[in-house]
């Protein structure tokens, strides 16, 4: 098989990769380096089965160009982070309005099977237990900046089911909910690894609000084993599909576990999200997946947990820095 990867530079993207060539299938990678880095897919294109073109999801006669010589399409291309989202709301949102437009409909003029990348931030402020796929969005006003990538989001899934039932396309969605692991970057407001590098540097660890908030945590490892087996499961095809760990976690404890994982002898510091983030932030308290959807549909399960992904975090940064 040859695959498509849009942002395959990217944290998820780049793993995917990996994983799709050590199965002995060939990956093309898409990915404008704005988030991600050629650094993350160099033992990849190594391999002479990758290969990497620069350039943007929202240019579609490149897009165009990519799909037509691959069999399937994975859209992971996007512009993520809830800091980068709240700083520069106006780009995300159209980088993501009209990336999941032109990658969706170059897949289905193409006939190519799509996987779009979606996100819990689609049920945005909802907490009522384990969020099934069909369970209500309840967002806030449209002036709160977060929501508009929830609302980004939205329209690529929107358009991904529009195409699969008015044209036959096959189409998946996966709804990713906080990915974590090797490779994922501090600098957009990625909790964990934010939290790791803190800790390795002795600084004190800054949670921002509370810290009672609490959050599902799945290890990159499970989240490409989900998006391929999603991919590869035919009657997949037009469904929506939650991608998440099972342990709900305080990020108040997720603190204090990374400290202690990483021997080290940092404080914690409490940061009033007004300070990070701006007047009118907005945070759910807790944001939890049922995923037996994906589960009876493939058999997949998360074998991995917190722990593992605080470890390789650790491990990369320490590398690097010798």
């Amino acid at each position: 098989m040859n695959h498509l990867v849009s942002g395959g530079a990217g944290f998820i993207g780049s793993h995917l990769v990996d994983a799709l060539l050590a199965r002995g299938d060939e990956v093309l990678i898409l990915d404008d380096l704005s988030t991600g880095s050629r650094e993350n897919v160099e033992n990849a294109l190594a391999s002479q089965r990758a290969e990497l073109v620069e350039g943007s999801v929202c240019d579609e006669a490149l897009v165009a160009e990519c799909a037509e010589c691959v069999d399937t399409c994975f859209h992971l291309a996007s512009a993520v982070g809830v800091e980068l989202i709240v700083r520069r709301p106006l780009e995300s949102l159209l980088r993501n309005v009209r990336g999941a437009d032109v990658v969706a409909a170059a897949a289905c003029r193409l006939d190519k099977r799509l996987l779009f990348a979606s996100t819990s931030e689609i049920y945005g402020k909802s907490n009522h237990g384990a969020l099934r796929e069909d369970s209500d969005r309840v967002l806030g006003p449209p002036a709160v900046a977060r929501w508009s990538y929830s609302t980004a989001k939205a329209f690529g899934e929107a358009v991904s089911l529009g195409y699969h039932r008015e044209q036959g396309a096959e189409t998946v969605i996966a709804r990713l909910f906080n990915t974590v692991g090797a490779r994922q970057a501090g600098t957009h407001g990625m909790v964990l690894p934010r939290f790791v590098e803190q800790a390795l540097r002795g600084d004190d660890l800054t949670v921002y609000g509370s810290g009672e908030q609490s959050r599902c945590f799945a290890h990159v490892d499970d989240t490409v084993r989900a998006l391929i087996a999603l991919m590869d499961t035919e009657v997949a095809r037009g469904g929506t599909f939650n991608v998440g760990g099972s342990a709900e976690i305080k990020v108040l404890d997720l603190a204090q576990m990374v400290i202690e994982r990483t021997g080290s002898t940092s404080g914690i510091r409490h940061v009033p999200y007004e300070e990070a983030y701006g007047e009118g932030f907005e945070e759910p308290d807790s944001r939890r997946p049922d995923t037996s959807a994906l589960e009876a549909l493939t058999g997949w399960a998360p074998t991995l947990g917190v722990e593992d992904a605080i470890d390789d975090v650790a491990a990369l940064c320490l590398t690097a820095s010798i």
